[in-house]
């Protein structure tokens, strides 16, 4: 449906996440994976929803000079927010382990942002989640970093995994936010700009 809408214009998705190229798929919506590598250092006066509207956007920086009139550019940026502080994705086990022990029977925000850039115009917009975790026992965690490796994701964790279905004991907002991608907001925003262009 939304793909008829948008027929007469190319939508490049600057993301390696398989997760996000599957949600894309399943909104049936055709996208071209284009990458480019950044560094993704932010300011550090920035807090929460700012770090990852910093970063979609960042990330859009490489292309935007080669943006046709017809491409619509998505880019997004995933953070855990936790105690004041932003995890991102852990460097090595140990930083895994200490990212999930911090997680540990409490209460985070995970937060997406998406930003949707055209030669005309670059919208930013962000979805968050409150994500609550059972008490995790040390032999879990470093169970769960052995079997699945997790260290593409923020916070340490896919909320898919074995650990998401052991862990968590309440979640706020949208499951599929937590997984990278709040595509019930991404639908809404490409049908705006379907309808406006």
């Amino acid at each position: 449906m939304l793909n008829d809408k948008l027929k007469d214009y190319h939508i490049i998705l600057a993301s390696g996440s398989p997760r996000r190229h599957e949600f894309f798929k399943n909104l049936e919506l055709d996208v071209e994976i284009r990458l480019k590598p950044i560094k993704e250092e932010y300011p550090k006066r920035l807090t929460h929803f700012e770090i990852s509207n910093y970063l979609s956007e960042l990330k859009a920086l490489p292309f935007k000079s080669e943006l046709t009139p017809k491409d619509i550019l998505i880019t997004s940026d995933t953070i855990v927010w936790h105690d004041g502080a932003a995890l991102g994705k852990p460097k090595d086990k140990a930083e895994a382990y200490s990212m999930l022990s911090a997680l540990s029977n409490a209460t985070h925000d995970v937060i997406t942002s998406v930003s949707f850039t055209t030669q005309s115009f670059q919208k930013t917009l962000y979805d968050i989640t409150k994500v609550t975790f059972k008490s995790l026992s040390d032999e879990e965690i470093r169970y769960y970093i052995e079997k699945c490796s997790p260290f593409d994701k923020a916070g340490a964790y896919g909320i898919q995994e074995w650990i998401g279905q052991i862990g968590v004991t309440k979640l706020e907002g949208s499951y599929f936010n937590v997984m990278g991608l709040p595509t019930h907001l991404v639908y809404k925003t490409l049908n705006d700009i379907a309808e406006a262009i």
